[in-house]
This record gives C-alpha cells, structure tokens and sequence, in this order.
C-alpha cells in the first residue's frame, strides 16, 4: 500500500514545489531585469538633461558638446553601454559612444527612438532570459526643449552580468526546491509509515486469526483517530468470533462426552441382545456396525474439539526421525494391502508439537493407504524449505477432481465416489486443526500421473514470544 499511497504524495508534493518554483523564478528574473532597466532609465533621463543644457545657448554649444561627448565617452569605458544623443532624424548627432555607433534602422533599438520621439520614455525592453545569448536591453528618453524634442538619449546595455545573475538565482532556487523535495520525501515517508503501521499491524492480526491464533488482538494506540477505531472495532469483533467458536467447540465437546454413554449403553444392549438370536443375524451385524461408526464418529469430534481448542506445546523436533517411526508403526498395515510404504529424506529439524504432529501424520498416512491400490506405492519424503521443513505424502490412488480438491479437509466431506470406504470424514480436519495450532499447515495437489499429494509444512523457526 505503501508503494502506492508514496507516489501519489510524491507528485502533490512536487507539483505544489513546482508551481511555486516557476512563477518565483519568472519573478526573480523580472526582478533583476526591472532593475537595470531602472539603472539605464536614470542614465538616459541624466545624459538628457546634459543634452538639454547642450542646447540651451548657441554661443557655448560646441563646448558643451565637448562635455557631454567626455561624459559619454567614460560612461562607455566604465560600463560598456553604447550611449548616444540623436537628432530627431536619427541620422545627425550631439555625441556618442562608441563612435560607429548608429541607430539601428531595425528591431528594438528602432522601435524604442520612435517612441521617445513621442516625447515620453520608450516602454520596458521585453524580458531577457539566461538563453538569450544576443539579448540586448535598449532604453530611450526624449531631450525636450521648448516642449518639443529636440533630439533622444539612446542606451544600448550588453546581458551578460544580467544573464548571469538571473541563473545564479536560478540555481539557488532550484537547490531550494531540491531540498524542500528532500524534506517533503522524508516528511511523506514518516507519514506514510504514521498512517500505514496501524494497517499492517491489523493486517498481521487478521492473518492470525485466519489461520486459527484467536488470541491476536491490536493495540489501539496509534495512527489517525480512524484507524484507532477501527483497531477498537476489529478487536471488539475478534472477542466475539473468539467467544462464538469456544461456545461451538465446547458444545460440541459436550455433546461428544455426553453421547458417549448412552452410546456405550446401546452398544452394550446390543450385543446381550445378539446373544438371544441365531449366530450370524445380518441385521444384528449392521446395527453393531453403525453403532460402531458412530462410535468412531464421536471419538473423532472429541478430537476435534480438543485440538482446535488446545495450545501446541512446541519444540525442536527431528522431522525425518519422526516420520520414519510413523512409517515403521503403518508398514504392517500397508503390506497386509499390497501396498509398498516408502520413505526418503535424512535429518530435518523444525519447531512442531510431536504428538499432534505425529496424530496429523497418522491421519494422513491412513488416508493414502486406505485409497492406494494392492501393487502400488505410497512415498513419505522429507525435505527443508527456506524458513519451514516439509513433508510430502504421495499416493496412486485414484485421485482427486479440482472440486474435490477444494473441499478435501473439510468436516464430514467426503468424495461421492468413496462413500463405501470406512471413515467419518474429520481425519483430515483433526489434522489441519493439530498442524494450525502450532503455526503449520496441509495442503493437497494432484500427483502425476494419478493420486494425491498431501504437503504438510512446519516452521523450522522458534515461535515468538507472547506478551
């Protein structure tokens, strides 16, 4: 979740840095641009009045000219502008400087000497940007004597020093943005982890309880207030589960218990009966028989009951030692069958209950010979797995369908097509049940070319304290 909730903070976030980022640095060039402008507007209205005093008397023009040409000059050589006082017919001079310089007859230094003859300042040159490598700043003001304009201050000013200040700004700016980038990443990571920890912590108690630790609960205590209530409402719903399944188990502990004894009585009753009528009544043998299956069949759910009920006491356990005890005790049973009952795999350790284990193992074992046909074989293979140890019954039985495989475990089910084989249908259910509590699990797939094959997984880590 995080991977996708991190992105989308990520682009907000940058387009907010952007869309500040850009008009900031518009404005800082502008910025720059305004002041030069402003700079060359003082030097043109200050050459101006120069060119006023120029012609204000007709006896001292030629040395007034000589001074304004001197100050013309040194402007030139200090700061590197192209300065000029022009005539109204932009041909005809007062002074200038450099001296080849002339109006252009062209462009924006053109544009600029027709508005000052206008008698008003020329308008603010357009914005040079740092990629404008010939961008030229002209600037015009009109030289009025007698209210006419007599003649126009031109500057032409080089970009370079702008330019470079421009992106030097630039620069700062967008190392600004970087690390406001790098603080608003970490700034997401934090919150991102704030808001998503309670949510994987609810995860991880879900998961829990799915695969059977009822005892998992969250601790509301951090993260946004709704998650906090939700926290509060998914232990509330855990306590209830937890409450339903206890009463389920215990009644069906209960009933189990209590059946047994009338149960017993009947069975009893029974046979003193089958003693008052001829030997070998076929009526008298099913009625033993079912009594006897539902005898099986409530021993089987007290079973049940008990091991989703009870803790499993783990311990480092020899997997491969095990499983060759179970299939030493189910040889006999396997070879009275015709069955070959093999086993592979050497010294495989894992954290397991041996007893439920052992039960889990049995049940599944009795299940592969009881559907393996006279001549075929049943192979129990022990192996490690990364973080778990593994073992994997096979048979060549006749299999299972894809439906029936998704239903194999279940309680009471069993195949249409073996309804005449003996069994309650909660071996396999004990099984899972034994395996869950000590943090394993079964699982079933078809084996090629025909059978089931039956993978019963431990963890080969210690279980983690509970507090």
């Amino acid at each position: 979740m995080r991977t996708r909730l991190l992105p989308l903070l990520i682009v907000l976030m940058a387009g907010v840095l952007l869309a500040l980022g850009f008009p900031l640095a518009v404005s800082f060039a502008a910025g720059q641009q305004q002041r030069v402008v402003v700079d060359r507007i003082d030097d043109t209205v200050r050459f101006a009045a120069l060119a006023q005093f120029v012609t204000a008397s007709e006896g001292a023009e030629p040395e007034r000219r000589s001074m304004l040409q001197d100050q013309l000059n040194r402007y030139y050589s200090t700061y590197g502008i192209h300065v000029g006082v022009f005539l109204r017919d932009g041909k005809s001079l007062m002074a200038r400087a450099p001296g080849n310089w002339v109006v252009p007859a062209e462009g924006q230094g053109r544009e600029a000497f027709r508005e000052a003859l206008t008698g008003r300042r020329s308008q603010d040159p357009p914005q040079v940007w740092p990629w404008d490598r010939d961008g030229r700043l002209v600037v015009a003001s009109p030289v009025v004597r007698d209210g006419d304009v007599v003649a126009v201050v031109l500057t032409d000013s080089p970009t370079d020093q702008l330019r470079e200040r421009v992106l030097r700004g630039w620069l700062l700016i967008a190392a600004g943005e970087s690390a406001a980038m790098l603080l608003a990443v970490a700034a997401a990571f934090r919150l991102t982890g704030w808001v998503l920890r309670p949510v994987r912590v609810l995860d991880a108690a879900t998961h829990d309880i799915a695969t059977g630790r009822l005892n998992s609960r969250v601790a509301a205590a951090g993260g946004p207030p709704e998650l906090r209530r939700l926290a509060r409402s998914f232990n509330e719903m855990a306590d209830n589960v937890e409450g339903v399944l206890e009463q389920q188990r215990a009644f069906v502990a209960d009933a189990s218990h209590q059946l047994r004894n009338p149960l017993a009585a009947l069975l009893l009753r029974i046979e003193l009966l089958a003693l008052e009528l001829p030997e070998g009544n076929e009526e008298i043998a099913s009625v033993r028989t079912e009594g006897r299956r539902l005898a099986q069949v409530l021993d089987d759910l007290l079973d049940l009951a008990l091991a989703e009920h009870a803790s499993a006491p783990l311990e480092l356990t020899d997997i491969g030692a095990l499983a060759a005890e179970r299939i030493a005790s189910w040889r006999p049973v396997a070879e009275d069958k015709g069955v070959r009952l093999t086993g592979t795999g050497g010294a495989v350790t894992a954290w397991a209950d041996p007893i439920a284990l052992s039960s889990a193992l049995d049940a599944v074992i009795d299940n592969a010979v009881k559907f393996t046909p006279g001549g075929a074989e049943v192979t129990v293979a022990v192996a490690s797995r990364g973080e778990s140890s593994t073992v994997v019954v096979t048979d060549e039985g006749p299999g299972l369908t894809e439906d029936e495989l998704a239903r194999v475990g279940d309680r009471f089910w069993r195949s249409n097509r073996h309804q005449n084989v003996k069994g309650s249908g909660l071996g396999l259910s004990i099984s899972r049940a034994l395996l869950s509590a000590g943090g394993g699990t079964i699982g079933y797939a078809h084996h090629e070319p025909q059978g089931l094959e039956v993978t019963l997984t431990v963890p080969r880590t210690p279980p983690a304290p509970t507090a």
